[in-house]
């Protein structure tokens, strides 16, 4: 009995230091997230490394209620973005499972503290070779599918809220909901058609909320995927089988209205392929 209770007094010390490590802030943003409340009072001279850590915190508060890990997200994949916010690189997210919604899905507009939504993609890792591709061609030879993608993120913060790059990153690249096209199978030419395509936003009455060429991001959408495997694994980590990466916003944030639906299409792409969501 008293090895039995060693244990257990051994098994909630270490819970107790896991909590002691997840920083305040972390926790702060996940009780404001889970409130869909805004956030304010972080601190604007904060390192990237901070900003890291936080987010890695948040994400693990969140993880009970929104499950697994299953991929990543890149935001700051604009140069006029990231002249904006004075950061002049990507910044890295993480992706939940239960952040992802199906093509159709209906979504209340008041989904986060701050909502808004954007014309993505994203792309399924077929393998660990991804690791090492350095040029499009070269990603979509481990690239299992490419899917029509239209994320859903909340800005969470106070409008007295400075933004950088590394608050950005530390309130996880404002990831909270996204709704997926069906998938596109993956060849050599569609790394090409990729680049070349355009990528339209409309409402339910065809009026266009946003236009933008495949080379809005990073002068091809899977130089963002090239970033994110070097970013991961400056981590420690690897990209995966099955990870799902969204490789960042081809245009300017839409803010949500009650009875709007929202179609993407991708126009160049194999059969111009659309996404669709509605927010009620």
């Amino acid at each position: 009995m008293k090895h039995r209770n060693a244990i257990l007094s051994f098994a909630a010390v270490l819970t107790l230091a896991a909590c002691a490590t997840v920083p305040p802030q972390s926790q702060q943003l996940a009780a404001n997230f889970k409130a869909m409340q805004p956030t304010s009072g972080l601190a604007k001279e904060m390192t990237l490394e901070e900003a890291e850590r936080i987010r890695d915190g948040l994400v693990a508060e969140l993880a009970a209620s929104h499950g697994k890990v299953v991929g990543y997200k890149a935001g700051l994949t604009n140069p006029a973005v990231q002249k904006r916010f004075g950061h002049f690189s990507p910044v890295r997210g993480v992706l939940l499972e239960k952040m992802l919604l199906e093509d159709g899905a209906e979504v209340p507009a008041k989904f986060g503290a701050i909502p808004f939504f954007e014309a993505d993609i994203v792309v399924v890792v077929k393998d660990e070779g991804i690791n090492q591709a350095k040029t499009p061609a070269e990603v979509m030879k481990h690239v299992a599918s490419v899917r029509p993608f239209i994320e859903l993120p909340d800005l969470v913060t106070a409008k007295e809220q400075p933004l950088t790059g590394a608050i950005i990153t530390s309130f996880n690249v404002g990831a909270r909901l996204g709704v997926l096209g069906k998938p596109i199978a993956a060849t050599p030419e569609l790394a090409d058609a990729l680049g070349k395509m355009t990528v339209v936003m409309r409402d339910q009455d065809g009026k266009e909320l946003g236009k933008a060429p495949g080379a809005a991001i990073l002068g091809h959408p899977l130089n963002a995927v090239v970033w994110l495997a070097q970013d991961v694994a400056k981590s420690g980590g690897r990209l995966r089988a099955g990870d799902i990466l969204s490789l960042g916003s081809f245009t300017a944030p839409n803010f949500t209205k009650p009875g709007t639906r929202v179609t993407v299409t991708y126009e160049g792409l194999p059969g111009n392929p659309t996404v669709s969501a509605r927010f009620k």
